[in-house]
């Protein structure tokens, strides 16, 4: 299974995350608290790794298995 990312994007915003996993802001923001996405900030800017996207979609697939 294949997301939508653009391929030159390693870090993604909370808004392209959103749009990737068709998800509201709330629901990313609470997967990241649950640590069940990875993310980082920089300065006050939150980032979300493009793999560990990937990572959670193959988790939630394995999960619903």
């Amino acid at each position: 299974m294949s997301t939508a990312l653009p391929p030159s994007h390693e870090a993604l915003t909370v808004p392209e995350v959103m749009t990737a996993l068709r998800l509201s802001r709330f629901k990313v923001y609470d997967i990241i608290r649950s640590e069940q996405l990875q993310s980082f900030t920089i300065g006050r800017c939150r980032r979300v790794p493009a793999d560990a996207i990937r990572a959670f979609i193959d988790d939630q697939l394995e999960g619903a298995a």
